[in-house]
């Protein structure tokens, strides 16, 4: 079990991965290698890292749905589909390849990024779809299949289902409240399940899920100040960074 020496990067690089998930997603990538590198075994490591997930994404929905930026009555239809595919993915790892599956995901991952950056105005005009036949029909099965890869795998969920939401129609900063609100849904059914399991290392998980938080209070804040160009650039960037670590993990 490693000292408290671990929380001087730990909590830095939790601030950040909060930072950057309330904005695009993806901050996993920064906190599970930062907790395996603390000497955590593989199951503290997953269930700490949802422990700690669950305050970034909670004080970022905070935000987001205090701002309006959140559509209450879609989310409210597709987490529950989110949740069942989350479970259903935990049930497939034992039948799976995840070494197939996870460079079958960076190379999609790749291809969301590449269409998202190709296309100039994509997730940038202001529109609000709201809850009709068409967001229904793109986002109730996308819900699904998300919860399933991130019952099964994890990384980029958070970045999967922006890029499901603005495809729907939302611009950036709207895809990435109603992101963060179903990313909160699911960590927090994951959280349930590993707390019965008893492996969280909680005065590590803890204290970096409040520095977490608070890098993702500040991410939230500065996504709505900045806009849906902002959140673009750095949806780039953390695109590329998902897909570098599941093709080369």
């Amino acid at each position: 079990m490693p000292g408290p020496e671990v929380l001087l990067y730990g909590l830095p690089l939790a601030f950040l991965a909060g930072f950057i998930d309330a904005i695009a997603g993806g901050g996993g990538t920064i906190t599970l290698p930062t907790l395996f590198f603390m000497g955590l075994s593989p199951a503290q490591t997953v269930a700490t890292n949802k422990l700690l997930a669950i305050f970034g994404s909670g004080s970022a929905t905070v935000q987001y749905w205090r701002k309006g930026h959140v559509e209450r009555a879609l989310v409210g239809r597709l987490i529950p589909l989110a949740l069942i595919g989350s479970a259903l993915g935990a049930f497939l790892v034992r039948f799976v390849d995840p070494d197939a599956f996870r460079t079958l995901i960076g190379v999609v991952i790749l291809g969301v990024g590449t269409l998202v950056l190709v296309n100039k105005r994509f997730g940038l005009e202001n529109r609000y779809p709201g809850l009709t036949a068409r967001t229904l029909a793109l986002t109730l099965p996308g819900a699904f299949v998300i919860g399933v890869y991130d019952g099964f795998l994890g990384p980029g969920t958070g970045t999967f289902l922006m890029f499901l939401f603005a495809l729907a129609g939302f611009n950036l900063v709207r895809a990435s409240g109603n992101a963060r609100t179903i990313n909160f849904a699911t960590n927090l059914g994951a959280f349930l399940f590993f707390l019965i399991g008893g492996q969280m290392v909680w005065w590590i998980g803890l204290p970096m899920g409040v520095a977490n938080a608070a890098g993702a209070f500040v991410g939230a804040r500065m996504a709505m100040l900045r806009g849906s160009g902002f959140v673009k650039v750095v949806y780039a960037g953390i695109v590329l960074l998902v897909a570098a670590r599941l093709l080369t993990q």
